[in-house]
């Protein structure tokens, strides 16, 4: 690979998806801005991110760039074209553990269901890797530490 994308990051005006990257050749840092023509609040980030890493011109540089992070980035711009800030952007790419997810849209859904398939992976442990234990063995607390649920018991008592 001729080019090693170090950090990607976007540029509100105009707006822009901003790549740092490494040529591989003369081993310099350099940095690409590509500029997200067509792109309004109302636009697909999906779509928007293939077309960008599809482009003849973009390609080779965006190699080592997942095209979630790109949809991610187009979120962010988009979110910029709907009024929101950038901490509310970043704020809404952080699961929040403590929220229900079945009063979620399905296009939000699907966002966050993808985005826990990519922590499952990276958490992942493969035979490949140094740490990896065949037949782990885990002790979990007694009955007794642990507190009953009310429906546990019957109002009968058994």
């Amino acid at each position: 690979m001729a080019y090693v994308a170090k950090r990607c990051g976007v540029k509100f005006d105009p707006p822009s998806i901003v790549l740092v990257y490494e040529d591989g050749k003369t081993k310099k840092m350099r940095q690409r801005i590509m500029p997200v023509r067509n792109f309004s609040k109302f636009s697909d980030c999906s779509l928007a991110a293939e077309r960008l890493k599809s482009n003849a011109r973009h390609s080779p540089y965006l190699q080592g760039v997942s095209l979630q992070q790109l949809e991610r980035l187009h979120g962010v711009l988009r979110d910029r074209l709907r009024g929101r800030t950038l901490e509310q952007s970043l704020a809404e790419l952080r699961p929040d553990p403590d929220q229900d997810l079945n009063k979620l849209s399905d296009e939000e859904l699907a966002r966050r269901k993808a985005h826990m398939d990519v922590l499952f992976e990276r958490n992942r442990k493969r035979r490949d890797d140094p740490d990896f234990v065949y037949d782990l063995e885990v002790e979990f607390p007694e009955a007794d530490d642990r507190g009953t649920c009310s429906w546990d018991e019957s109002e009968d008592g058994f």
